[in-house]
């Protein structure tokens, strides 16, 4: 059975890596989850300081030593980071399944570096890992992860009323999946 012990492993793709998420990137991605086209999307309270960034990455290592999260800064080539994505839960005995989220820096947008990492996710969780099946909930409005997900051929399985409580009330989801068998 697959055990992380608290660490991501770096994850090498064609134009990008997956790099463990780290304290030293909380400017970098408090830039990203904080920018007014990210931020609404989000099911995170709102960061109001590179502090809370900190706190959230340090949050996140201390699930991933627990066994219950994993998470990477996506960078380029020459270091900057564009983005973070991972597991936000996984499951092994009893249902070998994951749920991932994601998000990229805007001026990213439409060039293929989601679909590049998040390919390199879903090889490590139904690789590595033994997944069999792994989920992606999305806000219903979130037209570019629909067509994310869809692209990398998960099914939608349905809408999960008011499944989460934000700053501006109850939300909807969008439940993607994506079976072992499924992978293109």
């Amino acid at each position: 059975m697959y055990l992380s012990r608290g660490v991501a492993p770096r994850l090498g793709g064609t134009r990008i890596e997956l790099q463990p998420i780290a304290a030293d990137h909380a400017s970098a991605l408090f830039e990203i989850w904080t920018h007014p086209a990210v931020a609404p999307w989000l099911d995170t309270p709102p960061l109001a300081s590179v502090t809370d960034a900190e706190q959230l990455i340090a949050l996140l290592l201390q699930m991933g030593r627990e066994e219950e999260s994993l998470r990477w800064s996506i960078t380029l080539p020459d270091g900057e980071i564009i983005g973070s994505c991972g597991y936000n839960q996984w499951q092994l005995p009893g249902a070998y399944r994951g749920e991932i989220g994601c998000e990229l820096s805007p001026s990213c947008w439409g060039q293929g570096y989601m679909r590049e990492a998040l390919e390199l996710v879903l090889d490590f969780g139904f690789g590595t890992m033994g997944l069999n099946r792994i989920e992606a909930l999305c806000h219903p409005g979130n037209i570019r992860a629909h067509g994310l997900f869809q692209a990398l051929n998960f099914s939608q399985e349905g809408l999960l009323r008011q499944y989460r409580h934000t700053a501006s009330g109850f939300q909807d989801v969008s439940l993607y999946a994506l079976l072992r068998d499924e992978k293109l």
